[in-house]
């Protein structure tokens, strides 16, 4: 199986030689590596001029966005100029953060799993960071859930799901998705990334209040959303969190933000939530 591989990056000097470097010493190496300099004003177009001149895998694209770093939709409109620059199909479709680093048989083990299940649809590793020099787990989902930092979409799913959503949430929705037509999303936890920046540490304020509309224009219902902020605020170690999620929440539906879903793929997804809640308390 061919894959290729997106890479939304601002601003990642100090990181993106590493993560391009851990792609270049995969054992079964993609096809293209697309990188979208999304308005960097670093040292990292350079960085990405030198690696372009030695590796004709690798392409650049530049991408004039706003420079507030919104969780979301800053992301994957990167992510869709770089994917609109193909010009080939692809059997697998990955979207990177520029701040990994991969294990050598990453893409490896990937496409195997892909071709030994035929229904798996979006399948990836664990996420971890160093903590007092060890490299321990990024605890912020549940282990069935594959982090937006490294997704592998089947082509098959890629095109059911339609087009990532530019929104907060985007990397629990295309899961909700592929499952609501039928694909599964398999974890592979022996698959170690490292992410070299903690989550959401250029997030602005301002961005607190989106993970609580993620969770309104995700169709969760205000009592499933009342769960999920209390658990995520909990993962993440500030409970004060709770009251900025909920606020968000609430604040989306008073001015009626428009649904990432359709009433039909709300009512799958508040079945399925409230089925894994049920699944963990009895």
């Amino acid at each position: 199986m061919t894959y290729c591989v997106i890479i939304p990056a601002h601003n990642e000097e100090a990181f993106i030689g590493l993560t391009l470097d851990s792609l270049l010493a995969q054992t079964t190496l993609p096809s293209i590596i697309v990188v979208v300099d999304d308005h960097s004003t670093d040292g990292m177009p350079q960085i990405l001029a030198d690696f372009a001149a030695n590796h004709p895998s690798i392409k650049v694209v530049s991408h004039l966005s706003d420079v507030e770093h919104l969780p979301g939709s800053k992301v994957i409109r990167a992510f869709q100029k770089g994917y609109d620059s193909l010009n080939e199909s692809y059997d697998i479709i990955v979207k990177l953060d520029a701040d990994l680093i991969l294990p050598d048989n990453y893409f490896e083990r990937i496409i195997s799993e892909f071709e030994s299940k035929p229904r798996a649809g979006i399948v990836g590793g664990f996420a971890y960071i160093e903590k007092d020099g060890n490299w321990v787990l990024e605890n912020l989902t549940d282990k069935d859930h594959i982090r937006g930092a490294f997704k592998a979409y089947r082509r098959g799913c890629f095109d059911d799901i339609g087009a990532l959503k530019p929104a907060m949430g985007w990397d629990t929705v295309d899961e909700l998705l592929a499952k609501f037509r039928g694909w599964e999303v398999v974890t592979l936890s022996d698959l170690k990334v490292k992410h070299l920046k903690p989550t959401g540490k250029n997030y602005n304020k301002s961005a607190r209040f989106k993970q609580g509309e993620a969770f309104y224009t995700l169709g969760y219902g205000f009592w499933i959303a009342l769960i999920a902020s209390a658990k995520l605020a909990l993962m993440k170690k500030s409970p004060l969190l709770f009251f900025d999620y909920v606020r968000g929440f609430l604040k989306a539906k008073s001015a009626k933000t428009p649904m990432l879903v359709t009433p039909e793929q709300a009512s799958f997804i508040k079945s399925y939530r409230l089925a894994k809640m049920r699944s963990k308390i009895f």
